[in-house]
């Protein structure tokens, strides 16, 4: 039974945060650039593992009843989302991104942990896949399956994100090559604004 709900929960998480989102672009390029994947990796699954519980826990309900705040998340998202396409744009149209992975030039810690934050939090879609959707899976089961549920939940996404941000340097000799940094923010660009419009374009429920 309890072997069920945590296989259960591991994979209803797996199938959320694995697709290709803003914040799995965010920390590949900060793993393929070898600059504070620990603090990354770290904020990204912390605040799902937060964010499960919280579902879990029944606040999924709550977060679904005050669609105000949901749309100052989308306002904001969608803004932070359009400023960091315009910049992976700008990289790529001037070649400025090909940065040696692990070099010397290195964008500061605490512009990265606050980059991260907006990645993770700014979403309001994150909101709603982990407090509302997870934590309405997890009525499912009772008593301390479900628990076990969230903690199979919160499995998969410290694995996803310690796997993709310390697995990226696999990518390396790929990424030696200034063209392939363009092509990525480039590719980052598009996806960042894409989402911008789909945030202010599509109202959330």
């Amino acid at each position: 039974m309890f072997l069920a709900a945590a296989a259960a929960g591991f994979a209803a998480s797996t199938g959320l945060i694995v697709a290709i989102g803003a914040q799995n672009a965010f920390v590949l390029r900060q793993g393929l650039q070898r600059q504070h994947v620990g603090w990354v990796v770290a904020i990204c699954a912390f605040g799902d593992i937060a964010l499960i519980l919280l579902g879990v826990a029944g606040i999924g309900a709550l977060v679904k009843a005050w669609p105000g705040l949901l749309q100052a998340l989308r306002f904001g998202g969608a803004a932070f989302l359009g400023a960091y396409g315009l910049m992976a744009a700008q990289r790529a149209w001037r070649g400025t991104g090909a940065l040696a992975p692990g070099g010397a030039e290195q964008t500061s810690r605490k512009r990265v942990i606050a980059a991260c934050l907006a990645f993770t939090f700014l979403n309001p879609h994150v909101y709603l896949d982990t407090t509302v959707l997870l934590g309405s899976i997890s009525t499912r089961y009772l008593g301390a399956s479900r628990w076990i549920f969230a903690l199979g939940a919160c499995t998969a996404s410290v694995a996803w994100f310690t796997t993709l941000g310390f697995g990226a340097r696999l990518l390396q000799p790929i990424f030696r090559a200034p063209q392939a940094w363009r092509v990525l923010d480039g590719c980052i660009a598009v996806f960042m604004l894409a989402l911008c419009l789909l945030l202010l374009l599509r109202p959330l429920g």
